[in-house]
């Protein structure tokens, strides 16, 4: 996901689609230590995605 894709949702809409990408990050974590991924950069882009929604709601929060 891009930042000017995160930054065009809504508050609310940015919560709930951190609170899924974070769900599927940790399946993607465990599902790895299981048997490895076929691609692993997905878990570095997953991390990277969460870093940008929440620093994206921390900027909304402080500009309140």
């Amino acid at each position: 996901m891009k930042t000017k894709e995160i930054k065009e949702l809504e508050t609310k809409e940015l919560a709930e689609k951190l609170e899924t990408e974070v769900a599927k990050y940790n399946m993607l974590k465990i599902n790895h230590a299981v048997t490895p991924v076929e691609n692993p950069s997905q878990i570095k882009a997953a991390r990277r995605d969460i870093a940008r929604m929440k620093t994206e709601l921390r900027q909304r929060e402080l500009n309140k």
